[in-house]
């Protein structure tokens, strides 16, 4: 049985977007929407920034950066790796 889910619109930069969405989602995708907003107003007032799709895309560029900078990087599972390989070892003892 799949999540029941719900019909919402959301206003992104004044232009209102229809979803379904499982329940439980709501409050993180109103949020999400909130964020974005916020977002996109700081860029219109604080740089010259005009046109909403303009600042959309700074607010996309922003949300990647801090993604990419969260994610882990393959010389960080190699660390981990080796740190595991280590407590193996001293369990083995």
């Amino acid at each position: 049985m799949s999540e029941q889910e719900i019909p919402i619109k959301v206003n992104i930069s004044d232009r209102f977007y229809p979803l379904r969405i499982p329940i439980k989602d709501e409050e993180n995708v109103r949020n999400s929407v909130n964020h974005i907003n916020e977002r996109a107003r700081f860029y219109t007032q604080n740089f010259s920034i005009k046109d909403k799709q303009d600042a959309l895309a700074m607010v996309a560029l922003e949300f990647a950066s801090e993604k990419y900078k969260r994610q882990p990087s393959s010389d960080d599972f190699s660390i981990i790796d080796s740190k595991l390989k280590k407590l193996e070892q001293l369990l083995e003892i």
